[in-house]
C-alpha cells in the first residue's frame, strides 16, 4: 500500500501579496514621532566672544527659577505657575513703557510698519531636582504669554490670529513679538541650603 501525498499550498503568492499590503500600510500611515520644545540654542563660543563680556541692562531680563521643591520665583518673587504667564506676558509687552520692565527698540518691520521691538529675555533656570512636569508646565506657560502676544499682533496689524497669516505675515509678527527665552544648564540647589 502506498502512501498517499498531502497536497502543498503554494505560499508564494501569500508572501508577496503580505509584502505589499505591509509596504501599503507603511507608506499610507502616520508614525507619531514626539517633538520637542522649539528654542534657539546660543551659538558655540568663538575664542574672541571668550572674553568679551556682554553688557545687559538687568531690566531687560526676567529671571525665572524653577528649584527642586518645583516653586517658581520671578526676579526673587515666589509665584504660582498660573501666574507666570501674566508676568511673562507684561514683562514682553510693557505696554505703559514702564522704567522697570524692557526697553523697547522701533524697528520698520514689513507689513507693519514702524514696531516698538522689546529688548526683554526671559532667563530661566532649574534645578536638577525639577520635575520633568513642572518644567514642561513652565514652558507651556511662556510659549502662552508669546503666543497671545503674537495673536493681539497679529489680529492688530492683519485681523487674523497668527496661526491664520500667511508666512510672510507670520515673520513680520515673530520679528515684532520675538520668542526670547534663554535656558541656563540645570543647577543644583538641593545641595546649597534649599534656595
Amino acid at each position: 500500500m502506498s502512501k498517499r501525498k498531502t497536497p502543498g499550498l503554494n505560499t508564494g503568492a501569500m508572501s508577496d501579496i503580505s509584502f505589499l499590503l505591509l509596504t501599503f500600510f507603511l507608506l499610507t500611515s502616520s508614525i507619531n514621532t514626539e517633538q520637542g520644545i522649539p528654542r534657539k540654542l546660543p551659538p558655540p563660543k568663538t575664542e574672541d566672544a571668550k572674553d568679551m563680556k556682554v553688557d545687559i541692562n538687568k531690566r531687560n531680563v526676567l529671571n525665572v527659577l524653577v528649584n527642586f521643591r518645583d516653586e517658581i520665583s520671578v526676579n526673587g518673587d515666589v509665584i504660582m505657575v498660573s501666574d507666570l504667564k501674566a508676568r511673562a506676558k507684561e514683562f514682553f509687552a510693557n505696554p505703559s513703557n514702564d522704567p522697570s520692565l524692557p526697553e523697547k527698540v522701533s524697528k520698520p518691520i514689513d507689513g507693519i510698519g514702524d514696531f516698538q521691538v522689546s529688548k526683554g529675555v526671559v532667563s530661566l533656570t532649574n534645578d536638577q531636582g525639577t520635575s520633568y512636569n513642572m518644567y514642561v508646565q513652565v514652558q507651556n506657560e511662556l510659549q502662552r504669554a508669546v503666543n497671545e502676544l503674537r495673536n493681539e499682533t497679529a489680529l492688530q496689524y492683519f485681523g487674523k490670529k497668527f496661526d491664520a497669516l500667511d508666512s510672510a505675515a507670520q515673520r513680520a509678527v515673530s520679528t515684532a513679538i520675538p520668542m526670547n527665552i534663554s535656558e541656563a544648564p540645570p543647577m543644583d540647589y538641593s545641595n546649597n541650603g534649599g534656595k
